[in-house]
Formats: C-alpha cells, sequence, structure tokens
C-alpha cells in the first residue's frame, strides 16, 4: 500500500494475507503438532521417502511464515518462499485424485492455495503491514529478452 488511505483492492490484500496465515498457522500448530505430533507426521514423511527432519522444517516455516503473513511482514515474498510447502503438499496428495473428500485428501487444496500464494505476492500486502514488501513490478519490459546487437 503506497497511499495515505487504504483502497478497496488494500482490504482485499489484507483478507487474503491474514487469511493466509491463519491456514498456515492452523496447519502447523493444530495439524501437525496437537494433531498428528512433530514426531508422528516425521514418521509420515519418512514413509513417504522424505527424511523426517522435513517434517521439522515444514512445521517452522508454515509457522513462521504464517505469522509473518498475518502481521504484514514482507508478505509478498513470504507468500513466495512458502511455495515449495504447497508444491510438496499437492505432490503427496497427487494420487489420491483430485477432491479432498478423496481417501487421504486430494490435491485441489493445495493447488488452490498455490494460486492465492501467488495472487498475493502480485497483489502486496494490503493495508495494514507492519512492513511492506518492496513492489513486485511485472511488465512486458522486465520478461522481454532483449535480442539486439
Amino acid at each position: 500500500m503506497t497511499h495515505a488511505h487504504p483502497t478497496n483492492s488494500d482490504y482485499a490484500a489484507l483478507l487474503l494475507r491474514v487469511s493466509l496465515g491463519l491456514m498456515y498457522i492452523a496447519h502447523s500448530l493444530i495439524l501437525k503438532w496437537m494433531t498428528f505430533t512433530l514426531a508422528g507426521t516425521a514418521q509420515y514423511f519418512e514413509s513417504l521417502g522424505l527424511p523426517g527432519a522435513l517434517a521439522y522444517a515444514t512445521f517452522w516455516a508454515e509457522l513462521v511464515g504464517g505469522v509473518l503473513l498475518v502481521l504484514g511482514i514482507q508478505s509478498r515474498w513470504v507468500a513466495l518462499a512458502l511455495l515449495p510447502v504447497l508444491v510438496g503438499a499437492a505432490w503427496v496428495h497427487i494420487g489420491n485424485g483430485w477432491v479432498f473428500s478423496a481417501q487421504g485428501g486430494g490435491w485441489e487444496y493445495p493447488l488452490y492455495l498455490i494460486v492465492l500464494s501467488v495472487a498475493q505476492a502480485l497483489l502486496g500486502d494490503g493495508a495494514y503491514a507492519l512492513k511492506p514488501s518492496r513492489s513486485l513490478t511485472l511488465s512486458p519490459a522486465a520478461v522481454t529478452l532483449k535480442t539486439a546487437a
């Protein structure tokens, strides 16, 4: 947000930022810590052929990233930094099918969160961010390869 009074877009980005942050916090604290326990989550990761330590890294990434999003601290970059967690979640669920009602959960929810995270990065921090991110501009000039000699 670069103007004195928040706009509807600023409030929309705020709503997206806070809801994404709360989702990450819930998935770290309620799902991985309280429901499955960190040791149980590590065992699950190992059953997938992943290092158990990755479960702890995922827990902390979701918790810290979620708090940073809620507070509005470098939200663009936090949303992008958490994309590997979501890609991993989609990969884990890909064999279960598309919908959430599939045994073991589907991959549509992680994919949806990937889209929301990219939207957050493009929209920016929104209203009431404690430490706004630098602007992220995707213009044709920025993505065009210059071929002139």
